[in-house]
């Protein structure tokens, strides 16, 4: 894939002056990479100066455009809008902290012979201490099912009709649309791609966004609330928060292993299980209250919905 072989890489974000130089730099040197690969937008949703600055430092490499739409989730109105901007048959859509090798997009894009979207799985590169605790997240997904990434590669005739806007979990949106469009959905376990790891404060700040995710799966976000009330009632015998522990990291380390995943996932990944499954219990109830309040709060307003439940889409979607 040492050529552009009709695919569209769209890259929503929107950064504040607050990124640092080193961010933009790494940024600007995948996107030197990319622009070999695929052809690349970037939808932009930068306040000025910042867009004029990423501007200048992209707009001879790639398409640098902003969003032509508002949406209370501003990450689909960055991917609506590359979309429409956009005519390649496949459509690769990643946030910016996702780097695609040569090799995993042309095999991410390869497997659309047989889905109309894949989903590969993401891990951070480089580790410090906050991506290893969110791998354990990753990995107990995998050992659950598959994990949600920042990437998804989609057929354009699957998702050039849209999806909404105005929910939280946004990836998880557009798999059951299209889904409900009647494309199949591969879960690309074995087909891993680096993501940067965010900033301690970014970091801190998904914590309970993340546990709000769950109210899109209700049989998962009752397994969480229940968690907090059985390790409270465990404070009697304090000697069984040792057979949790160990639990947690066997189910974290068995995602470690499948489809290939110790070539990634460091041996003591799973470590960090115990502590992820913790943070669970307590941020679950807290996107609880969230829920009871209106919503999580995002850019000055909340939003109620993760996303919206596969039958109301399929209903939708067949309607006459």
């Amino acid at each position: 894939m040492s050529q552009r072989t009709g695919v569209d890489y769209i890259l929503p974000l929107r950064w504040d002056a607050a990124t640092s130089r080193r961010e933009r730099a790494e940024l600007t040197s995948y996107l030197e990479r990319l622009r070999d690969w695929a052809d690349v937008v970037v939808v932009d949703g930068s306040d000025e100066p910042v867009f004029a600055e990423h501007h200048r430092a992209w707009s001879p490499l790639v398409r640098h455009i902003r969003p032509d739409r508002v949406t209370p989730n501003g990450k689909v109105a960055g991917v609506l809008t590359g979309i429409d901007a956009t005519e390649q048959p496949r459509i690769v859509i990643a946030d910016d902290d996702v780097r695609y090798t040569e090799t995993a997009l042309a095999d991410a894009v390869g497997r659309l012979g047989r889905a109309g979207i894949v989903a590969p799985q993401n891990h951070f590169r480089p580790l410090p201490w906050h991506a290893r605790w969110d791998t354990a997240r990753s990995l107990i997904n995998r050992a659950l099912g598959a994990d949600y990434p920042g990437t998804l590669v989609v057929r354009r005739e699957l998702a050039a009709d849209g999806y909404r806007g105005d929910v939280l979990f946004e990836n998880l949106e557009l798999l059951r649309t299209v889904e409900a469009r009647g494309g199949r959905v591969e879960w690309a376990r074995d087909l891993y791609v680096e993501r940067r790891p965010p900033t301690p404060a970014h970091f801190r700040s998904q914590r309970i966004r993340q546990a709000y995710d769950s109210f899109a799966q209700p049989a998962r976000l009752a397994a969480e609330l229940a968690l907090l009330p059985a390790l409270l009632l465990q404070a009697r015998q304090p000697r069984g928060y040792l057979l949790w522990a160990a639990a947690a990291v066997a189910v974290a380390e068995r995602g470690r292993r499948a489809a290939g995943g110790r070539r990634v996932y460091r041996p003591t990944a799973a470590l960090w299980a115990p502590a992820w499954v913790a943070e669970r219990a307590v941020t679950a109830w807290l996107a609880l209250g969230w829920r009871l309040r209106g919503g999580v709060p995002y850019a000055g307003d909340r939003l109620r919905q993760a996303a919206s439940p596969r039958r109301g889409l399929r209903t939708r979607t067949t309607r006459p």
